[in-house]
């Protein structure tokens, strides 16, 4: 069994991998995922007392594990798993880093830069569909990558988040109150809720088609693939996205202990 964790700022997802099933699509032997508020302080005790809850949930000990990959922005966290690891486990975690092999030729002017999470994305979208592709990813910032068609990581663009952005304008505005975000009956809002929906709903697909489009005309065309947690309710409203994989990074970090570990 192989622990995936992929820690971002505001949400960290965990799954656990089968891995003597099929490996050929991002649900192919995952138990879970599970998606939990990331909590920067947690320590490693937490940590094995969290995952030992989520896996008992699913009919798993925690003792079969015998891999672990992490994919973490949060220097805190790497830390506390590695020591949850080494307390609880016989096996060394693959943190994705410099170092580590992903499969791609990073072009990036500082590969130290590129995020962890990015570099798994860009992994799974060059296995499961080649290149040229453009991963979307709707997380704590909305990210976009473009791999080549001969697997080279040639960079992206970053903006603030959907969630990010909609707590801004309701924080700042004092007239506003919390907004769930949900589909609007339309582009045109008939009160202030449903213009905040229609405006960040379908200015954000907007975005994304407008970013596509850029990318494309320096790369030439390519698969759009979508990810994250707000995949499924936006990338429907885009032009560009023809693919929706909400566990993508999950299945780059199997791939990427696959070659590291496994």
């Amino acid at each position: 069994m192989l622990l995936a964790v992929d820690a971002g700022n505001t949400q960290t997802v965990v799954g656990v991998y089968n891995l003597d099933g099929d490996c050929s699509t991002p649900e192919s032997g995952l138990i879970g995922p599970w998606r939990l508020s990331t909590v920067h302080e947690r320590t490693e005790d937490e940590w094995a007392v969290l995952m030992s809850g989520l896996l008992a949930g699913a009919r798993v000990e925690i003792s079969s594990l015998t891999g672990v990959v992490v994919a973490s922005g949060v220097a805190h966290i790497t830390t506390a798993i590695r020591r949850m690891v080494a307390r609880n486990l016989d096996c060394e975690p693959v943190v994705i880093g410099p170092g580590v092999k992903s499969g791609l030729d990073i072009r990036y002017d500082n590969p130290r830069e590129v995020g962890a999470d990015r570099i798994a994305n860009g992994a799974a979208a060059y296995e499961l569909f080649g290149g040229p592709s453009i991963v979307v990813d709707f997380g704590t910032a909305t990210t976009l990558d473009a791999i080549s068609a001969d697997g080279e990581y040639l960079g992206g663009s970053i903006s603030p988040g959907v969630e990010v952005s909609l707590e801004a304008l309701v924080g700042r505005a004092s007239a506003l109150s919390s907004v769930e975000l949900v589909e609007p009956r339309s582009a045109i809002g008939r009160n202030t809720v449903e213009s905040i929906q229609a405006g960040v709903l379908f200015g954000y697909a907007a975005q994304v088609d407008g970013l596509c489009d850029r990318f494309q005309q320096e790369m030439g065309e390519a698969t759009v693939i979508a990810t994250g947690g707000l995949a499924e309710l936006i990338a429907p409203h885009t032009k560009m996205v023809t693919e929706i994989e909400p566990w993508l990074t999950l299945h780059g970090l199997r791939l990427i202990w696959h070659k590291n570990d496994g």
